[in-house]
């Protein structure tokens, strides 16, 4: 094969408006197919985005011989399930973030991928393989920075449709599983480590019974992180990155445009200088990745496991938050309700 041949789980919105355009934009990837539950929906992103196997069910895709891998974009509850349908089905599979409900719930994925070592499965955490942040690790590893000391990062909206399945707790909606993740996720990156305790402030919305304003400082061995994440406030995203010499800024971490060049602000020694990167896609350079390691049968750029210690330490804070305490991580808390058994 000279490309991978993709079916995309759902007509969400992050799949029809972002993903599935940049992936259309890579060298390795064909979109091949495209499954809804509802098959007009299907067959409406199909003509919209030039997809030529449209499906009215999962079952019917993930039973394409054609199909290798699948990307799964939907709500939080289902994405181990079908996940775990997409291995038994012989699929590689890119499901996007938070891994699951719980970690234990992620660890179940973990095993079961344990089980076809030829498929490769990974977390959609697209942010990391953009040039940006392959850019600013960098410059911690060569020592720019001097000593890494604390990570900052904001992240934030404003939504309140109850509609939304961010708003809904009962499928893993709320701040923290939604864009809270990536705070953690990056400081876990930047930092090489995980975090040995962490502190976790949290308000609830009354109505939807989802964190809506979370607050958090995660404990490093050299350094701390702190950040707060809110879907109830002007949208706003930035990332700062301390050393004992230098500092870096993010200016767009998260939501890097795919029209126009990034920017970064490295200071040291008292002079700062502004870095330009090219512009790229930060969703077609994830699918051309994963794609490669399905080509080559090499690793994926992210293991499956990061996923599971990622979603450790948001359980770690919810504890921290409700019992007013530092919470040691790894943190194993009991099954989720909402998690399947």
């Amino acid at each position: 094969m000279s490309k991978v041949r993709w079916g995309i789980i759902s007509t969400a919105r992050i799949g029809t408006q972002k993903v599935i355009p940049a992936m259309q934009q890579g060298s390795l990837c064909d979109i091949a197919a495209i499954a809804s539950r509802n098959l007009e929906s299907a067959q409406a992103a199909a003509r919209q985005l030039g997809i030529p196997k449209v499906y009215g069910s999962y079952e019917e895709l993930l039973a394409d011989p054609d199909i290798d891998a699948v990307y799964n974009p939907l709500p939080n509850h289902l994405h181990v399930p079908v996940s775990l349908q997409a291995l038994q089905a012989g699929k590689h599979v890119l499901c996007e973030k938070p891994i699951g409900l719980t970690s234990q719930e992620g660890q179940r994925l973990v095993d079961a991928a344990r089980q076809y070592p030829h498929l490769k499965v990974m977390e959609a955490f697209m942010y990391r393989h953009h040039p940006q942040w392959q850019k600013a690790r960098e410059l911690v590893r060569q020592g720019q920075l001097g000593r890494l000391r604390t990570i900052q990062s904001f992240f934030s909206y404003h939504n309140v449709n109850p509609q939304d399945i961010r708003n809904q707790a009962a499928i893993g909606g709320g701040g923290l599983m939604d864009i809270g993740c990536y705070p953690i996720s990056l400081s876990r990156f930047i930092f090489a480590a995980e975090p040995r305790r962490v502190l976790g402030w949290v308000e609830i919305d009354p109505e939807f019974g989802t964190d809506r304003l979370a607050s958090a400082i995660l404990e490093f061995e050299s350094g701390i992180a702190t950040f707060t994440c809110s879907t109830q406030l002007a949208p706003f995203q930035r990332v700062q990155i301390f050393g004992d010499q230098g500092r870096v800024e993010i200016e767009i971490p998260f939501n890097a445009p795919p029209d126009r060049p990034c920017r970064m602000w490295h200071q040291r020694q008292g002079t700062v200088e502004e870095i330009q990167l090219p512009i790229c896609n930060q969703y077609t350079i994830q699918g051309d990745l994963f794609s490669q390691a399905v080509l080559s049968g090499g690793p994926v750029p992210t293991p499956i496991e990061d996923a599971v210690q990622n979603m450790q330490v948001i359980e770690a804070l919810l504890c921290s938050a409700r019992e007013n305490r530092w919470v040691s991580s790894p943190f194993t808390p009991p099954e989720s309700p909402f998690a399947p058994p």
